[in-house]
């Protein structure tokens, strides 16, 4: 029975044979020790050429795929593969993990680098969208991240020269990235036309922003910025797979075998061709090349690492080789000499030396290699083949013997007997042959008892049996050397087998787990004389079990390395070492054998540490040899602290239930009761699952908890206070060093530990997001800065924290069984222990990870569980209490000696300054010297030693000890009764807090006169309690079972207490002694009541649905009430005493008359004239509203009303204490709910008048005493209830502005669709109809005219290659609020529209632009802190927050120089809609346009993400810092107003409270401002102004303005507030309006722009000025003395701006749009010069040829022509019915040419008047007319139309042009048409869903410039004939760019913007002549 320990031998890697060259590359490098460091498989390895001797690191779970060297090149980084792969940093050196980096990537990590100064690690995961990581790995953080590209990156590098610059390539792709905040910002490298785009393999990065890179087909790529300069051609004949940069310059190595090396400008300095060398081969290909100095390493593909000495070039050296490719499965050991036989898939078959650690021969067959032996005198080695034949060699020369094929399938086994005389050999055709080794390998026999194919063979040692193992795991045995199967097991008995590699066998079924019958166990291989036996299993482990060993499951040890499965083990022939070979990863594994013996010198091979658990790790099965678990435990690790319903999952929940009940709850609802109940006291202490929870504080009061409480306790004054910011159990407590805070970790799904202050009971950070379940375990470092937890998910994660940034440092798994204690070490603070189920650990941090080591028992000790743990007086001394009463002394991880010290477990340990002090299940506490040498005093807990005048009474002597603290001159102890003790140092004993025992309670009743209650649980006793100031048990009874309820008679003498066992008895309510009992029932009595007046009767109900009535002074039974279908939970009667009400668990009400049982029925409209003496009942009428939204999945438990029938206390199943006004009708009633219970509340009570209300809770065993506050009687206080669920029905009230606002949906650039409804196929899909007279080649006709009048004949033409924005019209106030802001003293203005960030100069109007953000900007915001002066952010919409370049960003930039200080991508999908920058600048508030209105706070010039949570259902509008705060903010939003605190990474936040004013409803708010003392001011859509102290509503300030309250500003300097709004101007009111800081004094101003009502979107204030942004797109500076009002710009209302026209002859353009007006503006002076309104859309615009002129075109279809000089209307007519989309006058002013929608276009001649009669029109138009142009000549007109097709029509007959040739001849005067094949080359290979909308040829005709869908301005040479031209891109707009003109003399090109309503003047650069 030996094997239930695992063995006491050990193995120890010693060597490696293999090298992983297949699918990895730049894996191979010289360290600074000169030494080479490479992996194969799972391992890490340094191997030093010197010494000849290998350095493993194996902290890795899998294979290694990737590998950086540090620039100082000690560190070493390793990524590998697996479903949660992980990174490790490690020392080169020492082979210690550094840093561990983890959960991000998934799959795989397929490249890492480290940046120039080795601080940053960056890393590419092997995932579907190859995502790129930066870390800071010495914290273990990860800094950014973002998918790197749709196809597989092979290589990645830091840009060695430029800061924050990288570079990746990979398939059919190189990119450029830049680093900025938290974002990577990818170019894509540009091939062009320098090189054929295809798959880059490699780069290296060098000087002057030049990056070199190695193809696929061999050329060496240059790279300058992100163009492709030059090629390097034919840099090698196959692709380039690995590039090292060093000194000299740079070394490639290519599949063609070649290394090349180059200087630093690469140029060429020599070839090596390791092909013709003499280790060379065909096929060699290089996979990896490191060049240093003189020395080359030199990685191929087939497993070899040769070294070159440069100038020995043709003499490489060979270092490591191994096998390659398929698998390897062969192995054989030699009989006499330290030889192994290896054969692989690759078809060789290699000889190794297990002295010398080297390949001694190698030879190549004809075949796959898959078994192999050598026989008895080693001088034949037999071969296997996957073709079925064998073949044998000689040993000594590896010639062939014989090659024999007699299957069909391959050979999987083969051995030779013992004798030597036969080898037999296994098929896979399920037949085993033998043939005769001296008969030249004739065929003697065949087995073939098997019907699957044979996996294992042993002989006997005596070769007359042969057993095998096949397939189906059957074992077989065969007589030799015939075969016949044995079918007789006796005559097998006694038969001793010359070896033992079979797994199936009975002694070896310990090798199988108990309970799974897989087959993965590959190879076994027996060690009879040390009595081991080694196995290798499909996950890469080998294993030591005892030998033999016979029942399943037995204890082992454990070690990886290799990867995937590990096909073969065996013992070398002297046992000295292990041999093992992995399939997948080629490699060849040898471990030195350590027996018995050796293991007490050897105890530095204690556990190597590593990540997956030590290599020496036990086996999961359990110890079967430890002693059966203390009761106390057991019970403990049964606990389940899952819920069926976590509190987290609540607001989920209620919105489902809502979608369902949408219909249900229309009526109006009562108001919430105006009482309220605030925590008094509470009886209890969480001892019976919980341990080292109790402590003194600072000023020396206690803390401690219980259920969802964390209580201070006073013992002078005996009061309590409460932290209740927990909202399910608590689990474990801790106190910071200083002893002033404290932290508590609770169960939930994503459960919380809170840091809280215990003065102030404020929460200082909550910490979560990496445990599941609970936290179990906490404690704060010794310098308080940190906090390490531990969780009760299967894993029991251990996390370490900084809890003041709320980050988490480091996270691992901790153990499989559940962690009782976590310990950080006082003296280190990266180290720390964990103990618990057969556990110690100590751990010390590495980056992101930490790294646990198991305690090391050695002979000394049992694996114990550890209860409780401590440090000692130094770093390396550490104590723990096991369960058996021993204390563990540690050093390092070596247990040194153990103590015994209590009988049971010891719970609770505690260091003192000299010495300590233990508790345990014995109920003594002991004090100890510093040793545990010996045991100083002991205090036994007994009744006897209570000090006098204790309060309350001990339960019992010796209660079991959970926890103990000492300070303050008296040992603080608690119990698992519940039970807080101080013992005197002296002896007595104090009685401070107890409270029930395990078990549940449910039974309460309260005195009917004085303020005492009774309470009977499930831990078999009834207790009485003062309710008074005394606060304690005053009586206590053990009962023979547990109760479930009581009742004290109407004269309060008598107790009545229903038992479990269906019995119940009267007792006196004084003694508690019995008077009488009875027993009826079998099942649980749920209630008894005695009926009012004289008590004259008692009401039994039983869980058998009876209740029995009984007469009180007779004894006897009258009555019984039958009729209910289910067990009985509640019972009242009527003050009469003739009814009584029932509740019962169907859910039923049922009434019976008393006393004989009749039953009644009753309407329920009756019910509530009854009058009841109780009321205690859930269901009816009445209490209808009790049940919540989400009914079903929680159950309302207990009820109670108070005696003035006005308010009902009811408990529920989650640990909810809720108010309601009575009656309750109508579903879903608002009430006030209070958390403090943890799961469910059995029962609540009012006290006899009403002034507590007591509850109880079931699981959490506690009774809670609340003070019962009347309405009125309000102190302001912190901890007040929560609303009710549902949000109030009220809408939040109606503005059309506020809701487009709140429905706009954004629409992101990329995924723009087309602006007009065009259809039919895109002009560079079209089919060209070949001319019908091809043009000869050499023409006699004239030259072909000019296709463009051009009016600069004389000059020299010069094409235009730049175009820079100088002006932009236009402001985004239509969905935008607060986006306006002075800057310098207010010379500046910041503002923003369409993707770019403007400051204009308040005096002369120029503008400069920040043009970073690729997509719309939503808000902007200027940072007020005079360190940060002139820093802005702006935030723009997004696609999907997937951190890609599309996902919505935040950009902090100077506005002066335009530099981007950070970018934050965020985890807003569609937009961030608001900014803010908190009180020191440093941190920033974003808010998203995502269906959560996530809230999320940044650290943005890290790019760090501090926290992030769900902001409100729906839209949030603002949220804005408090000016004085970094850690409060406010947000407003639909219907909600939302007051937030940062704790840590947490956000707190609590909603606006209404309650105090009579008929305040929620609106929907719009703007904040805040002012001194915690006044926060917000803006309602009504336009009154919500005034808040801290969250609760003081006054309103009522029509602050008539409409909306959209923007409000708070002045820092002197604390004044302005606000803006909706209004009509009046006298006396204005849309703004200045106020006092309080909100009660104002000033208004009117804004003159003649706009009926002016809607203010934007406030700002300067040095008396008021700068406002508006609705209408205008900015407007107001003065606060003379009240002038200046407009600084204007823009459109609402687009899209349709209509453009340059003037023809000075700087002017007009612009018409949807806003119904035309505009003229001047690029000179910057401005708006007049606007005229139509009343209707307009369209188009055009000037005449001499600029006199206007025609307008409207969508409606009407035109009309204005005189310039005047604005008058010189002529208007309607002919058509809808849109005209665009109106010309012919180049002699005769003619106007007028296209509509109606396909048409209508001609009218100008030089017959103004009545505009039509002369003409064209004919069949096939679609809408999009643009016109005019010939040179005025006779013919060009027609672009809405189906892609182009029309020529003469002019004026409109008769349509056909001959090609004709129209090639034509001279246009103009050209706007984006169809026509001189225009081809516009149209881009992305247009699918979208179009080019407009274009323009210069007036010099040789340029082209056109808008699109996308917002892209483009320019083009004219004319561009050939498909997908060459251009260049602007961008700035919106979606749709809606037309383009150039201006007189080429000098701009005016853009209009569709979405943007925005027009954008850029300056042309012409070349140079």
């Amino acid at each position: 029975m030996a094997a239930r320990s695992a063995p006491n031998c050990h193995l120890r890697l010693e060597w490696v044979y293999g090298y992983r060259g297949h699918q990895c590359r730049n894996n191979l490098y010289y360290t600074a020790a000169k030494e080479i460091v490479y992996f194969v498989a799972g391992v890490g390895v340094v191997y030093s050429p010197r010494e000849h001797r290998q350095k493993f690191y194996r902290g890795h779970s899998d294979d290694i795929i990737s590998l950086a060297l540090h620039p100082e090149r000690v560190l070493v980084a390793t990524g590998q593969v697996g479903k949660e792969p992980y990174i490790c940093v490690w020392d080169s050196y020492t082979v210690q993990t550094v840093s561990v980096l983890k959960d991000v990537h998934t799959h795989g990590i397929a490249c890492l680098a480290f940046d120039v100064d080795g601080q940053r690690l960056v890393s590419v995961g092997l995932d579907s969208k190859n995502v790129v990581c930066v870390w800071d790995w010495k914290r273990g953080k990860m800094l950014s991240m973002a998918p790197g590209h749709t196809d597989r990156i092979f290589d990645i590098s830091w840009d060695l020269y430029q800061p924050n610059k990288l570079v990746s390539c990979g398939v059919k792709h190189i990119k450029f990235w830049s680093l900025c905040g938290n974002a990577l910002t990818p170019k894509r490298g540009v091939f062009g036309k320098t090189g054929d785009l295809q798959t880059i393999l490699c780069l290296a990065c060098a000087r002057d922003e030049l990056t070199y890179s190695g193809a696929l087909n061999g050329d060496i790529y240059v790279w300058k910025g992100i163009n492709l300069t030059r090629t390097i051609q034919g840099a090698h004949t196959a692709g380039i797979f690995s590039m090292n940069a060093c000194e000299e310059g740079f070394a490639t190595g290519g599949r063609d075998g070649c290394i090349r090396l180059w200087d630093l400008t690469f140029k060429p300095i020599t070839v090596i061709d390791l092909r013709e060398t003499d280790q060379g081969y065909k096929g060699l290909s290089v996979r990896s090349v490191c060049w240093r100095g003189d020395h080359i390493l030199v990685g191929t593909q087939d497993s070899e690492i040769f070294e070159i000495v440069v100038h020995e070039r043709n003499k490489p050296f060979l270092i490591m080789q191994g096998h390659c490719e398929g698998e390897l499965w062969a192995l054989a050991i030699h009989p006499t000499k330290p030889l192994a036989v290896t054969g692989s898939d690759d078809r060789s078959v290699r000889m190794w030396s297990l002295v010398d650690h080297a390949l001694i021969a190698r030879c190549n067959m004809g075949e796959p290699i898959r078994c192999a032996a050598v026989n008895v005198d080693g001088t034949h080695l037999a071969l296997g083949m996957k073709d079925g034949s064998f073949t044998v060699l000689r040993v000594r020369d590896m010639t062939e013997v014989v090659r024999i094929k007699d299957k069909k399938e391959a050979v999987h086994e083969l051995k030779y007997s013992p004798d030597g005389t036969y080898l037999a050999v296994g098929c896979n055709d399920s037949s085993v042959d033998i043939y005769g080794v001296a008969q030249r390998y004739k065929k003697f026999g065949e087995c073939v008892g098997s019907l699957s194919f044979i996996t294992h063979l042993d002989w006997s040692s005596d070769s007359r049996y042969l057993q095998t193992n096949d397939g189906n795991g059957k074992r077989h045995f065969y007589r030799m050397p015939g075969g016949k199967e044995v079918t007789n097991k006796e005559e097998i008995k006694g038969v001793h087998w010359a070896s033992w590699t079979c797994v199936s066998g009975i002694e070896v079924n310990g090798i199988w787990p108990k309970y799974s019958d897989i087959n993965d166990i590959n190879s076994v291989d027996g060690n009879y004389i040390a009595q081991v036996l080694v196995t290798a299993d499909d996950y890469g482990i080998v294993k030591l079990f005892r030998y033999p060993c016979l029942r399943k499951g037995a204890k082992f040890k454990k070690y990886i390395g290799h990867s995937a499965h590990v096909t073969n083990v065996r013992w070398s022939h002297d046992y000295q070492w292990v041999i093992s070979i992995g399939g997948a990863d080629h490699s060849v594994f040898q471990w030195k054998f350590i027996p018995e013996r050796k293991l007490k010198d050897a105890l530095h091979i204690a556990p190597q540490e590593s990540l997956a658990d030590s290599n020496s790790d036990e086996s999961d099965s359990d110890l079967s040899d430890v002693p059966e678990l203390d009761s106390e435990i057991e019970q403990e690790t049964q606990l389940t602290y899952r819920r069926q319903v976590y509190k987290e999952d609540l607001p989920q929940l209620k919105e489902q239930y809502k979608e369902k009940q949408k219909s249900g709850t229309s009526k109006r609802r009562e108001r919430a009761p105006g009482n309220s109940i605030r925590l008094h006291f509470v009886h209890g202490y969480r001892g019976y699952d919980c341990r080292s929870n109790l402590f003194y504080t600072q000023i020396g009061e206690i803390v401690y908890h219980v259920a969802a409480v964390g209580v201070i306790y006073n013992r002078q004054q005996n009061t309590q206070r409460f932290y209740m910011g927990h909202d399910d159990d608590i689990l474990c407590l801790a106190i910071h060093p200083v002893r002033d805070y404290v932290a508590t970790g609770q169960v939930g799904r994503d459960p919380s530990i809170h840091i809280w202050d215990t003065e102030t009971i404020k929460p200082l950070s909550i910490l979560k997001g990496y445990h599941q379940c609970g936290v179990c375990a906490v404690d704060f470092s010794a310098d308080g800065k940190r906090l390490v937890s531990a969780g009760i998910d299967d894993s029991h994660s251990v996390v370490l924290w900084d809890w003041k940034k709320g980050e988490k440092l480091s996270i691992a798994r901790g153990s499989k069984d559940k962690i009782f204690v976590v310990k950080m070490n006082p003296y280190v603070p990266d180290k720390l222990i964990t103990a618990g189920i057969k556990h110690m650990k100590f751990w010390h941090r590495a980056g992101g990870g930490l790294i646990g080591r198991k305690g090391y028992i050695g002979a000394l000790g049992k694996n114990d569980t550890m209860m409780c743990a401590v440090y000692g007086w130094t770093e390396e001394m550490a104590f723990s209490g096991t369960s058996a009463g021993d204390v563990c002394i540690w050093r390092d991880i070596f247990l040194v000696k153990t103590v015994k010290a209590h009988d049971g477990p010891v719970f609770s340990m505690h260091a003192l300054e000299k010495g300590f002090i233990t508790g345990g299940k014995d109920g003594v506490v002991a004090l100890w010297d510093d040793s545990f040498e010996r045991c100083l005093k002991t205090y036994a807990i007994k009744r006897a030693a209570l000090a006098p005048g204790s309060k309350g009474l001990l339960l019992e002597d010796n209660p079991s000890i959970r926890a103990i603290s000492l300070g303050h001159g008296h040992i603080l102890v608690g119990t698992k009764n519940g039970e807080i003790l101080e013992v005197d140092k002296s002896g007595p004993i104090t009685l401070l807090v107890q409270g029930h025992m395990e078990g549940e309670v449910w039974g309460l009743a309260v005195h009917p006169y004085l303020p005492i209650c009774a309470t009977v649980s499930d831990d078999k006793t009834l207790r009485i309690w003062d309710l008074s100031p005394s606060h304690c048990m005053l009586a206590v009874r053990k009962l023979k079972k547990g109760g479930r309820c009581c009742c004290f008679s109407p004269d309060g003498k008598v107790l009545a207490v229903g038992l479990n066992d269906g019995s119940f008895l009267m007792a006196n309510a004084d003694t508690l002694e019995d008077l009488v009992s009875f027993h009826h029932r079998k099942d649980i009595i749920s209630d008894i009541r005695f009926s009012p007046g004289s008590g004259k009767y008692l009401a039994v109900a039983s869980h058998d649905s009876f209740i029995d009535i009984y007469n009180v002074m007779s004894s006897k039974r009258v009555g019984i009430c039958k009729g209910a279908t289910s067990y009985i939970t509640h019972i009242d009667w009527d003050i009469r005493g003739k009814l009584l009400q029932v509740n019962t668990g169907a859910k039923e009400q049922l009434f019976f008359e008393a006393p004989r049982g009749k039953k009644q029925t009753i309407p329920s409209v009756e019910v509530e004239k009854i009058g009841w003496a109780s009321w205690t009942s859930v269901l009816g009428l009445c209490c209808e509203g009790i049940w919540p939204v989400i009914g079903e999945v929680t159950d309302v438990t207990a009820s109670c009303l108070t005696s003035d029938k006005m308010v009902l206390a009811t408990g529920d199943d989650l640990g909810f204490v809720k108010l309601f006004r009575y009656p309750a009708k109508g579903k879903c009633g608002k009430f006030k709910r209070y958390v403090a219970h943890s799961t469910h509340v059995t029962n609540v009570r009012w006290t006899y008048d009403d002034s507590m209300l007591v509850t109880l809770g079931g699981a959490d065993m506690s009774l809670m005493v609340w003070t019962n506050e009347m309405e009125g009687y309000r102190e302001k206080r912190p901890c007040d209830s929560e609303e009710s669920d549902i949000d109030s029905e009220e809408d939040g009230g109606y503005d059309s502005d506020v809701t487009r606002e709140n429905e706009i949906s954004y629409t992101i650039r990329a995924l723009s669709t087309n602006i007009r409804p065009m259809f039919g196929i895109k002009p560079h899909l079209q089919q060209k109809e070949p001319s019908v007279d091809e043009r000869p080649p050499v023409s006699r006709a004239p030259p072909q005219p000019e296709k463009l009048q051009t009016n600069n004949v004389g000059k020299k033409k010069r094409p235009i290659e730049d175009l820079v924005l100088e002006l932009v019209f236009g402001y985004r106030g239509r969905d935008c609020r607060n986006n306006v802001h002075y800057l310098n003293d207010g010379d500046d203005i910041i503002y923003h529209t369409a993707s770019i960030g403007i400051l204009h100069n308040v005096a002369t109007g120029t503008q400069s632009f920040y043009q970073e953000h690729n997509d719309d900007i939503l808000c902007l915001t200027v940072n007020q802190h005079p360190k940060f002066i002139n820093i802005v952010a702006t935030g723009q919409v997004g696609d999907l927050a997937d951190m890609s370049a599309t996902a919505p960003s935040i950009h902090i930039w100077d506005a002066i120089n335009k530099q981007t200080l950070s970018i934050l991508r965020c985890y807003h999908s569609k937009g961030v809609c608001s900014v803010s920058f908190s009180a020191t600048g440093k941190l920033l508030l974003s808010v998203g346009l995502d269906p959560e209105h996530t809230v999320t706070i940044w650290r943005w010039q890290e790019g760090a993400k501090i926290a992030s949570r769900a902001g409100h259902n729906q839209r949030i509008f603002v949220a804005e810092f408090r000016p004085d705060s970094d850690s409060q903010f406010v947000s407003v939003g639909v219907k909600h107003v939302k007051f937030w605190t940062l704790a840590g990474r947490a956000l707190l936040s609590k909603k606006g409270l209404l309650r105090p004013l009579e008929d305040a409803r929620m609106q929907t708010m719009l703007a904040v401002a805040f002012g001194a003392s915690n006044l926060t001011f917000t803006g309602t859509i009504s336009g009154d102004v919500c005034v808040w102290k801290d969250h609760v509503l003081c006054r309103i300030v009522a029509r602050a303005h008539n409409g909306p309250v959209f923007a409000m500003y708070t002045t820092l300097r002197d604390g004044l507030i302005v606000t803006g709004g909706k209004e009509r101007p009046s006298k006396e009111g204005g849309a703004v309006k200045l106020w006092d800081q309080e909100l009660r004094r104002c000033r208004a101003f009117r804004l003159e722009t003649g706009q009926a009502t002016d809607c203010v979107r934007s406030v700002c204030r300067g040095k008396g000025k008021i700068l406002v942004g508006t609705r209408n797109a205008e900015i407007i500076e107001v003065g606060e003395k003379n009240a002038a009002c200046n407009i600084l710009v204007n823009g459109h209302v609402d687009g899209p701006i349709w209509g453009l026209v340059t003037h023809p002859s000075r700087d002017f353009f007009l612009s018409a749009a949807e806003d119904g007006t035309v505009r003229l503006w001047d690029i000179a002076d910057k401005k708006m010069l007049n606007k005229v309104n139509l009343g209707h859309a307009a369209q188009t615009v055009c000037y005449s040829p001499e600029g006199d002129m206007v025609a307008i075109g409207m969508k409606n279809g009407e035109f009309i022509i204005l005189l310039v000089s005047s604005l008058k209307i010189w002529g208007k007519k309607r002919d058509r019915r809808c849109t005209i989309h665009d109106i010309r006058f012919s180049p002699d002013s005769r003619f106007l040419a007028v296209g509509s929608s109606e396909n048409s276009v209508d001609f009218y001649d100008l030089t017959l008047g103004p009545t505009l009669n039509r002369i003409s029109y064209c004919k069949d138009i096939p679609s809408f007319v999009i643009q016109m142009d005019f010939s040179a000549d005025s006779r013919y007109l060009q027609v672009s139309t809405g189906c892609y097709k182009r029309h020529v029509y003469e002019v004026p007959s409109g008769k349509h042009l056909m001959d090609q040739a004709a129209i090639d001849r034509i001279t246009w005067a103009t050209w706007t048409s984006i169809l026509g094949d001189e225009v081809m080359g516009i149209w881009s290979r992305h247009a699918e869903r979208a179009n080019v909308n407009c274009a323009c040829v210069s007036h010099s005709g040789i340029s082209l410039v056109t808008g699109d869908d996308f917002g892209m301005v483009k320019l083009f040479d004219f004319p561009c004939p050939e498909k997908f031209a060459k251009h260049k891109r602007f961008f700035g707009h919106s979606p749709h760019v809606t037309n383009i003109r150039f201006t007189s003399g080429d000098r701009h090109v005016i853009s209009a913007g569709g979405d943007d309503c925005s027009l954008f003047v850029w300056k042309c650069v012409h070349m140079p002549h």
